[in-house]
C-alpha cells in the first residue's frame, strides 16, 4: 500500500469518527506537525482548536441557512439622518443585544421605507453571529406555514419551533388584513414567547389600528398586553427612503440622457 493510500484510508476513518477538518486537510496537518516538530500534546491541541474551529464555523452557516434572512444592507449604510423622527440610542442599545438575556421585545413602528427591515435583519445577524439561533419570517409566511399544517400535532410542532428559537422576527406584521383565525395564531406565539423569548416585530400601524388588521379577533387586547409588556416600542416618521432612491435613479438617468 502506498503512502498516499495510506493517507487516504486515514482520512476517511477520522470523518468516520465524526472529525471534519483534519481528514480535509490531513497532508497540509501532518508537514506542520513534523515541520513543527510538535510534541504528541501539541498535536491533540492543535486537532482539538482546528476540529473547534471547523464545528464553529459551520453551525454558523447552519444558523445563517435556517435563519432565512436573505439580502439586506448593512447598518453601515443605513442613513440615521434621513427619517424626520428615529429614536438612535434606543436602536444602538438593541444591537448591544442585552434585550435576549432578559426576554424583552423590541417592537419597530412606522411607514414604509424607513428602514425597519433594514434594521432587524441586522439584529438578527447580529444575533446570529453572538451564537444565538434565530428565525426572521415576514408576519405572513409565518401565518401561511402555520395555516398549511395538515393536522393538529404538526401545528404544534411548528409551534414549538416558533416559540423556542432564541429570538424571532415578524417583519411587516400589519402590511396585510388578516381573518380572526390567523390572529389566534399569531396570538399563540407571542403567548408561548411570552417572558421566556424575545420578539423583534416590525408594522406599519399603530396598536389602536391592529384591530383593522385582525378584524372581529377577540384576542387583540390579550396579544397586545404580551407583547407590549416586556418591549421597546420605537417609532420611525418621514418620508420613504426607497422613493428617495428611486427619484435619485431617475435623476441620473436623465442627466445621462440629455448629455448623451
Amino acid at each position: 500500500m502506498t503512502n498516499k493510500q495510506t493517507k487516504t484510508d486515514l482520512a476517511a476513518q477520522l470523518a468516520s469518527f465524526g472529525l471534519r477538518d483534519l481528514p480535509s486537510q490531513l497532508d497540509d496537518f501532518l508537514t506542520r506537525a513534523a515541520n513543527g516538530r510538535w510534541t504528541p500534546l501539541q498535536v491533540l491541541q492543535h486537532l482539538a482548536e482546528g476540529e473547534a474551529s471547523e464545528r464553529a464555523r459551520r453551525s454558523l452557516e447552519r444558523r445563517l441557512r435556517r435563519c432565512g434572512l436573505k439580502n439586506y444592507k448593512p447598518m453601515a449604510d443605513f442613513e440615521w439622518n434621513w427619517p424626520k423622527r428615529i429614536e438612535r440610542e434606543t436602536l444602538e442599545r438593541a444591537f448591544t443585544l442585552e434585550f435576549l438575556a432578559r426576554a424583552r421585545n423590541l417592537i419597530l413602528i412606522g411607514p414604509n421605507g424607513l428602514g425597519k427591515t433594514m434594521i432587524a435583519k441586522n439584529l438578527c445577524h447580529a444575533a446570529v453571529l453572538a451564537g444565538h439561533s434565530v428565525l426572521f419570517r415576514s408576519a405572513s409566511e409565518l401565518l401561511e406555514d402555520l395555516h398549511r399544517c395538515q393536522s393538529p400535532e404538526s401545528r404544534r410542532r411548528k409551534l414549538r419551533i416558533y416559540a423556542n428559537v432564541e429570538l424571532l422576527c415578524l417583519d411587516e406584521v400589519g402590511y396585510l388584513s388578516c381573518d380572526d383565525k390567523a390572529a389566534d395564531l399569531l396570538y399563540e406565539v407571542v403567548n408561548r414567547r411570552y417572558e421566556r423569548k424575545s420578539l423583534i416585530v416590525t408594522t406599519n400601524r399603530p396598536f389602536q389600528q391592529w384591530n383593522e388588521v385582525f378584524p372581529n379577533a377577540t384576542c387583540i387586547a390579550t396579544l397586545l398586553d404580551r407583547l407590549l409588556h416586556h418591549a421597546d416600542a420605537t417609532v420611525l416618521e418621514g418620508d420613504s427612503y426607497r422613493y428617495r432612491e428611486a427619484e435619485i435613479e431617475k435623476n441620473a438617468r436623465q442627466r445621462r440622457s440629455s448629455k448623451s
